[in-house]
């Protein structure tokens, strides 16, 4: 274990990632770079902060909606000539939105770097706002929607953050609903646009085989097509303390449960390896995790089951899931409860943080694989306030933890006992 560790830090060291920034319009742009020159291709992202789903509080979908308008190519070549010019070229531009952030990312070999970025500097400059575009896009989200709409683990997911995160934004779904979704029109979409892809609110992220000097000068032409705009600061909401229940009757064979709490953490908070540690043992490691054994290997009760804790900006909370029989909901949804009443109560054993600690240890460097996870990877760490070199710190970290610690640390975060859950089951 400790060889492993001993390599993947070795390996942060030779490939350590750099933050440096870009002045456009007396706007400092961070600039994020690795250079790794193991394959001659390079992948740039432009990450807009406080741009994603969550900034829907007008039209629900919006943000979705305008990132895929952003990829239906520009006006002067169309969506068929524009993914025709980069095909030809083997360059990969994208543009899609989480909750939080906005990112168009662009991926090329490195004699094309130059020509990806002048062709997304013309789909900032001239992107295809036009009628057709846009019935396009809307057709082609309602459909998603319609066919969602017998997809009970995404009705079930719904209804829960309806219950966690009733009268904000995070309760409705981030690719909007049908009757939200007709009244977009292309003035909704450039306001958008303009309001949140800004300089205000970037970030550039690089990493491949292309030099930090080359970034700069490139990219700057890209930046310079951008309004200045404005930021602002992301807002927090707090998970419902209340423990709800909702249940949606459906023609299904099975019944969907959902289930979900507060986790009161900071997305910057030191012991979140702690937290890490902790769910992995609840229910994020699979067969060898809490719920399983006792949903699945003892009782019968499903085929799976899971949770896991989502700490951000934004939100910090706990959510599961499992699907059992129709008939044995109810006792699913007890064997919930009592799983994490016993974690809470006595926490986890020496056996159970051994096991995590070899798995977490070992598979770390499959998650930094590509460029493209690195450069998340390195981008989160940024984002979340830490030191580009936190990966590595949390891992020695993890490998330090004591049983002690870890069940202390559990007892203090006894919120997760308000469980609220969201059930789609049949009459």
């Amino acid at each position: 274990m400790k060889f492993f560790l001993t390599l993947f830090l070795l390996g942060q060291i030779l490939m350590a990632a750099k933050i440096d920034n870009i002045e456009v319009d007396g706007i400092k742009v961070p600039v994020i770079y690795e250079e790794d020159s193991r394959l001659p291709i390079v992948t740039t992202q432009l990450v807009f902060t406080n741009s994603g789903s969550i900034t829907d509080t007008k039209i629900a979908g919006l943000a979705k909606f305008s990132s895929r308008m952003l990829n239906e190519g520009t006006k002067k070549l169309g969506s068929d000539g524009f993914a025709e010019e980069l095909e030809s070229r083997a360059i990969h531009i994208s543009a899609n939105c989480g909750k939080e952030t906005f990112v168009i990312e662009v991926s090329s070999l490195k004699e094309e770097y130059t020509q990806s970025l002048k062709y997304l500097k013309d789909l900032l400059k001239d992107p295809n706002y036009t009628e057709a575009a846009l019935e396009k896009v809307k057709t082609t989200m309602i459909g998603g929607l319609s066919r969602k709409e017998n997809d009970f683990d995404y009705v079930a997911a719904v209804e829960l953050n309806k219950l966690l995160f009733a009268g904000t934004v995070l309760a409705q779904p981030s690719s909007g609903e049908i009757d939200t979704l007709k009244t977009i029109k292309l003035k909704d979409v450039k306001s958008f646009v303009n309001e949140h892809i800004c300089l205000s609110r970037a970030i550039v992220v690089v990493g491949g085989d292309v030099t930090l000097d080359e970034v700069k000068k490139q990219i700057k032409k890209v930046l310079k097509t951008l309004p200045k705009g404005k930021s602002e600061e992301l807002p927090h909401f707090e998970a419902s303390s209340q423990s709800n229940e909702k249940v949606l009757h459906k023609e299904t064979q099975q019944a969907y449960i959902y289930f979900g709490s507060p986790y009161n953490m900071a997305v910057n908070d030191e012991d979140n390896y702690k937290a890490r540690v902790a769910t992995f043992i609840l229910g994020t490691g699979g067969f060898g995790s809490r719920l399983m054994e006792e949903i699945r290997v003892k009782r019968g009760l499903a085929y799976s089951a899971y949770a896991r804790v989502e700490v951000t900006k934004s939100r910090s909370y706990l959510t599961g899931y499992l699907q059992t029989k129709i008939e044995s909901s109810d006792e699913a949804k007890k064997v919930v409860k009592e799983v994490f009443e016993n974690f809470v109560k006595n926490g986890v054993t020496e056996d159970e943080l051994d096991q995590t600690k070899k798995f977490l240890l070992g598979s770390e460097p499959l998650r930094v694989e590509t460029m493209s996870q690195k450069l998340n990877r390195t981008f989160q760490e940024y984002y979340k306030g830490f030191p580009l070199d936190h990966a590595a710190t949390e891992l020695k970290k993890i490998e330090e933890l004591q049983l002690d610690e870890l069940n202390a640390f559990i007892k203090t975060h006894a919120e997760i006992l308000q469980l609220s859950f969201a059930i789609v089951t049949k009459q």
